[in-house]
């Protein structure tokens, strides 16, 4: 036999979610005292919170918006360095390892695991 699927109304689910936000009480003892799953109102907590998320954004004051900005464009400009020795590095072992063969005298070879191969 199949159980069926329980409805539960909104005004119920905003409680149960309202009892978790606002309370000192954990998802699984609100979801115990309302005879629920703990996984489905932990869904229903979670789901508030996105769908809510830009309500409690609040604005942020004028000399800390600054130093945001500026920390975001510090941020990008350590990320373009970054990434500028990233291809330097593998320049670098690109260069290192061509100069290993040739004063090996190993002429039109490939490295492989720091043995020199000649074709």
């Amino acid at each position: 036999m199949t159980r069926r699927r329980r409805r539960f109304s909104p005004e119920f689910k905003e409680e149960a979610i309202r009892m978790v936000l606002e309370g000192e009480r954990t998802v699984a003892s609100v979801a115990r005292e309302f005879d629920i799953n703990a996984s489905t109102l932990g869904s229903w907590v979670n789901r508030h919170r996105i769908v809510h998320a830009e309500d409690e954004q609040r604005p942020v004051p004028g000399p800390d918006r600054a130093r945001i900005r500026e920390l975001e464009r510090e941020n990008a400009e350590l990320r373009e360095k970054l990434i500028f020795l990233k291809k330097a590095a593998v320049h670098s072992t690109h260069q290192r390892n061509r100069a290993a063969s040739l004063s090996a005298g190993v002429s039109n070879s490939s490295v492989l695991r720091g043995r020199a191969f000649s074709f």
